[in-house]
């Protein structure tokens, strides 16, 4: 349950490459996120994980108030946390009320910024992988920058 009045279906929706962040610093901000009331879509392990982002958690971004991105190592690895977070770009160039708080977790924040060290290496691969789309890499690289920039 929501602790706001507000139309937003979730308080909080957390962003994060489970590999990397799932039984560490995202069990322990859900959970202190819970002891505080707030509203958080959880995502379900049992949602079948595929090469398309599914419907389910585009609609939880497009209902969440705030969003918590947890940068990692491997986050740009994944096409699920990288659409993830092109909805959330777009979802704050529509609505500017909301909130983006992005998290460095192991990962220095000019290495997200600018695309270098483990997301270089994450970026070559996506090279490869969307070849004939030239609008997702763009994408991609936009919105990872825009919201690892506002750390600062």
């Amino acid at each position: 349950m929501a602790i706001c009045n507000h139309p937003w279906k979730y308080d909080v929706f957390l962003s994060f490459r489970g590999e990397d962040t799932r039984k560490n610093i995202t069990d322990h901000l859900r959970a202190t996120l819970d002891q505080k009331g707030l509203g958080i879509f959880r995502d379900l392990e049992s949602i079948e994980r595929g090469k398309e982002i599914s419907s389910e958690l585009l609609k939880a971004i497009e209902d969440s108030m705030i969003w918590i991105i947890i940068f990692s190592r491997n986050y740009a690895s994944s096409t699920w946390c990288l659409d993830e977070l092109v909805k959330i770009v777009d979802c704050l160039d529509v609505d500017r009320h909301r909130a983006v708080v992005p998290v460095f977790y192991d990962t220095n924040p000019s290495y997200v910024r600018r695309q270098m060290g483990d997301f270089k290496k994450a970026f070559d691969k996506h090279e490869e992988d969307f070849r004939d789309d030239e609008e997702k890499l763009p994408k991609f690289r936009s919105a990872l920058t825009k919201i690892a920039s506002l750390s600062g």
